[in-house]
């Protein structure tokens, strides 16, 4: 059977948010002990940023070109990002609670802006009810078949050897038991819920921790049921072709694809603390040939209907920002960019990247977003905005046929074609500028024109089965169009 995915996600340039640290509104009520905005991040504190304050920024991250959004954690939770869940049927009231998210919800659907959030369906947190109740009670709870527990009383607050399994052994983080039936219709209800309430899919939290198909293909046919073009995206950092055939996820974050952008934009220029320990890491250096190699990889594994709504990130709340990872360099952010926004795949712009925040690993990598613009670097923000209108203009950027038709050295071209219309899209790592011979002839017929619409303004011909002397200035990218 054809794989099916959601046809609004090709066309999708996404916003992720982390809900404590992008907005606030006047209109909601906060408690009083709250970080300043503006201080660094710690561990436990709060910010206070809300939905309602999303709902008042939707002009900015429409003038950025985005329409769609995907939340960090928004359910009753006692941590700043959300992850130990409390109560899986109501939003947190530090982000304005139900009430908060259904107007969010409805200014956002009337701009044609689609929400997606974060499902956490491994682990619950010490507050969760049914883990209440195991705490209270001990081997007389009702609720023990809930989580893997194996000695009483439950030492939910030991620093040592844990008597329950939890997530990554951290004790706030209890571990459901989803082969209980109960807990599988517990979780299968709470997805049903949201998708009801109107979110538009589900990002999944390290959903390879539930290591069940069975459990994930129900779980696509529940959602699908009530909404079939909800898009349903898990966290997984390396191949996942075991969840891409059809019958569970719909796509994946595609960090593959970050690294290899890492590997071949920054040409070697690294700071290798920053990667250690994140996901994708090591990150190899990779010249042209090799980046090439590896988005091709990337391309084949998947089906195409996969491939064309995969979650491209640059960077996420669990990596460091781009921009520190590359030593600051805006070059290596500049190419980055342009090659996400002429892939395949919806790009995913992490909240302030476009502005040029910087941050490193977790927590600093989740600052609050800074609104005073004298803070911003705008030539980032000018070119993000140029990215998404180009890959908005054309749709062979979006759903059209993708082949590297160059990789020497430091310098790959790629072809976009749908239809009549054709792009090559030209990447520059190197510290030099490169004037390339480019072979056509197996893509485009002799006595074309190509003229650039980003980059340099230019125009070239081919004669002879060649594009010959395309100038790539140096750390620098461009995209021609077939006239």
């Amino acid at each position: 059977t054809m794989i099916q995915t959601p046809e609004w996600v090709r066309h999708a340039i996404f916003y992720q948010i982390f809900p404590d640290r992008f907005a606030q509104s006047t209109r909601v009520a906060k408690p009083s002990k709250l970080e300043t905005w503006d201080s660094k991040p710690t561990l436990h504190g709060f910010k206070g940023g809300d939905l309602l304050g999303v709902a008042e920024k939707l002009d900015y991250l429409q003038d950025l070109g985005v329409n769609a959004i995907y939340f960090n954690p928004i359910f009753q939770s006692t941590a700043n990002h959300r992850y130990h869940t409390q109560d899986y049927f109501r939003v947190d009231p530090i982000l304005g609670g139900d009430a908060a998210l259904r107007e969010l919800l409805k200014e956002a659907h009337k701009r044609r802006i689609k929400v997606i959030i974060d499902g956490v369906f491994n682990h619950a947190s010490r507050g969760f009810y049914q883990f209440s109740h195991a705490l209270e009670n001990g081997s007389e709870s009702p609720y023990l078949d809930w989580f893997h527990i194996q000695g009483f009383p439950v030492n939910a607050y030991c620093q040592g050897k844990l008597n329950y399994d939890a997530w990554w052994d951290l004790p706030d983080l209890p571990k459901l038991n989803t082969t209980t039936p109960a807990v599988r219709e517990f979780l299968f209800k709470v997805a049903e819920h949201w998708i009801e309430f109107g979110v538009d899919g589900w990002r999944l939290d390290v959903p390879a921790e539930i290591n069940d198909d069975a459990f994930w293909q129900e779980f696509r046919r529940r959602v699908k049921a009530i909404n079939p073009e909800a898009y349903i995206v898990g966290e997984i950092w390396h191949d996942a072709q075991r969840w891409l055939q059809g019958d569970q996820f719909d796509a994946v974050m595609n960090y593959q694809f970050t690294r290899s952008l890492l590997g071949f934009c920054a040409n070697g220029k690294l700071d290798t603390s920053m990667i250690e320990g994140i996901g994708y890491a090591p990150v190899a250096p990779l010249d042209a040939s090799g980046f090439a190699y590896s988005l091709n990889i990337n391309q084949s594994i998947y089906d195409r209907a996969i491939r064309e709504v995969q979650l491209n990130v640059l960077d996420t709340h669990d990596t460091a920002r781009f921009l520190s990872i590359a030593k600051n360099d805006l070059n290596t952010l500049r190419l980055a960019m342009l090659c996400m926004f002429t892939y395949p795949g919806a790009p995913c712009v992490y909240y302030g990247t476009e502005i040029g925040m910087s941050g490193g690993k977790d927590p600093d990598c989740r600052r609050a977003f800074p609104w005073d613009e004298g803070e911003w670097h705008t030539e980032i923000l000018e070119y993000v905005k140029r990215c998404a209108t180009i890959r908005k203009k054309h749709v062979a950027l979006r759903t059209g046929d993708f082949k590297v038709i160059y990789a020497v050295d430091k310098c790959v071209v790629y072809l976009r074609q749908q239809g009549d219309e054709k792009l090559l899209v030209a990447l520059n790592s190197g510290t030099q500028a490169a004037a390339i011979n480019v072979e056509t002839r197996e893509v485009l017929p002799d006595g074309v024109t190509l003229k650039t619409i980003f980059g340099k303004t230019a125009s070239y011909q081919t004669v002879n089965g060649s594009l010959t002397g395309l100038t790539i200035p140096k750390r620098e990218g461009m995209v021609l169009k077939v006239q």
